[in-house]
This record gives C-alpha cells, sequence and structure tokens, in this order.
C-alpha cells in the first residue's frame, strides 16, 4: 500500500457501514476510507466508472461486471400514519392492505411480482418523497426496515408486512478491479481476523514451526543443561 492511496466506499441508503469502518481505522491506518452514499440506481455505475472501489448495494447487481456477497436480508414493513388501524397491528400480511393506496416510488429496492394495495395516484421519484405523503395522508409505502429507520418520523409509524419479498444487502465491487485494498475490506467484512490465513501479509510469513509437547508422564530432562528432542 503507497502513501496517499485511499479506499473509495459506496453505499446505498439504510446501510450502515460504520462498524466495517471502524475496522478499516484500526487494521489499515495508512490507508484512509472515503464514504461516498448513492442513491441505488447509480451504485452500479459509479462501480463500472471507478467512482467507487467497493459498495454496499442492494441486489440484484449485474454479476457480468460485478462480483458480490451477500450479507443479509431485510425485515419488510409498510410505513403508516400512527393513527392508521394497521398501526394497532403487531405485523400484517399483503391482503390486509388490499383497499389501501400504496405508493411505489421510483427508487424502490423491493422487486415485486404484484406489488400491494391499490395503485396511489403518482409514482414518486425517491422514497424521501413518498414518505412526506404518506405523512399526509395520501398513502402507504412499503420498503425494507432500514428505510423506514432512516426516514423516522413522529407522526409515522411502521409495521412488519410478512410474506412480501425481502431486501438483501451485499458487498459488490467491479470484478476485473479486485484490489488488493478490495481484498482487504472483504476480509473485514467477513469477520476475518487479523490473524486470518487469508490475509495478504500473513500469506507471504513462513509457517512458524511449533515443538510438540513432551508425552503424558514424560518428564523434561533436568539439570544437563542440555535439551532433549522429542520426535
Amino acid at each position: 500500500m503507497s502513501d496517499g492511496k485511499e479506499f473509495r466506499l459506496a453505499y446505498v441508503p439504510g446501510v450502515t457501514p460504520a462498524k466495517w469502518v471502524r475496522v478499516w481505522a484500526e487494521r489499515v491506518p495508512d490507508v484512509p476510507l472515503t464514504l461516498i452514499q448513492a442513491p441505488p440506481g447509480e451504485v452500479a455505475a459509479l462501480l463500472r466508472d471507478g467512482g467507487a472501489d467497493a459498495a454496499f448495494v442492494r441486489l440484484p447487481v449485474d454479476r457480468e461486471v460485478l462480483s458480490a456477497i451477500p450479507l443479509y436480508l431485510e425485515t419488510t414493513v409498510v410505513i403508516v400514519p400512527k393513527d392508521h388501524a394497521v398501526a394497532a397491528a403487531d405485523e400484517v400480511t399483503v391482503a390486509d392492505l388490499a383497499d389501501d393506496d400504496v405508493f411505489h416510488p421510483l427508487d424502490d429496492t423491493l422487486e415485486w411480482a404484484e406489488r400491494p394495495g391499490q395503485p396511489a395516484f403518482t409514482r414518486p421519484e425517491t422514497t424521501a418523497e413518498a414518505v412526506e405523503l404518506v405523512a399526509a395522508g395520501a398513502g402507504l409505502l412499503v420498503v425494507p426496515q432500514s428505510l423506514a429507520r432512516l426516514h423516522h418520523r413522529k407522526d409515522l409509524t411502521y409495521r412488519t408486512v410478512v410474506e412480501t419479498p425481502q431486501s438483501q444487502v451485499a458487498l459488490a465491487w467491479p470484478t476485473e478491479a479486485t484490489t488488493d485494498l478490495v481484498e482487504d475490506f472483504i476480509g473485514i467484512v467477513r469477520g476475518r481476523t487479523v490473524n486470518s490465513s487469508r490475509g495478504r501479509a500473513q500469506a507471504d510469513d513462513p509457517p512458524r514451526r511449533t515443538r510438540k509437547p513432551p508425552p503424558p508422564g514424560r518428564k523434561p530432562a533436568q539439570g544437563s543443561g542440555k535439551r532433549r528432542r522429542t520426535r
């Protein structure tokens, strides 16, 4: 790693990369990490065009040009006004939303075979705009839970929606640009320890030779000043 280098990490709204960034700062202190928040529809192009080295994305991505490691599935929720009937339940089904207007923003991250509820009067460009319309009482919004938390408002709440598509978060990077720094970050995300055999620095180190313990019941030689070799 050369001086002046940086690692550029993009992430889509709702993903919180802080814990991995902290580990990076501890393990690779000589390479600063720059965070770039990118809209879901733009993060793939950012990677392809070299604007970021890696990114936390929501699947699917183009696997012909990008490599990806799936990380976790998000709970799907519906955002509603606090006085809506849905707020009285712990969780709901898609059928429970059948008579409600449900917004489908252009940056929707869920893959629907059939969208829930009734089509709302407009398709907002962003999830943030859709949340504002929900607050105005114009309809409901179904999103991954992390986005509901990101756009939290005191006048809104959310409830789990069961039997719905789920958003899967993954770490992605350009396959043809799998650099040493990318490998370092993959190791951090996968939870490898600093002494992991998969680490680049450790892979170049010669293997350590360990001394076998003496057989049970045999005591080491005493007072001779010489060590007895055991096989």
